[in-house]
């Protein structure tokens, strides 16, 4: 079965676009998880008491701000898998 140009160009951007995808969808929970972890190291380091209601806190922060990455993966996924050549 030969590959028209249109349906080149369509997978094309259909790869392109998961890319894309998957590198904007990346940033915002690394940055995210990154800024919670440090907010909370300094709360620890403020009171060594609350250490585990602290860490239990970003935790939760954490998996909420991963879930958008796994949106954006899973967008990638039908891009990648859903255009058919």
């Amino acid at each position: 079965m030969e590959m028209t140009i249109a349906q080149g160009i369509a997978k094309a951007a259909a790869l392109l676009g998961a890319g894309v995808c998957m590198g904007i969808g990346a940033l915002g929970p690394g940055l995210g998880e990154g800024f919670v972890a440090g907010k909370a190291c300094e709360g620890i380091a403020r009171s060594p008491e609350n250490a585990n209601l602290i860490t239990r806190t970003m935790l939760v922060g954490q998996a909420v701000s991963e879930s958008t990455g796994i949106y954006s993966l899973v967008i990638a996924l039908l891009l990648v898998f859903a255009v058919k050549v």
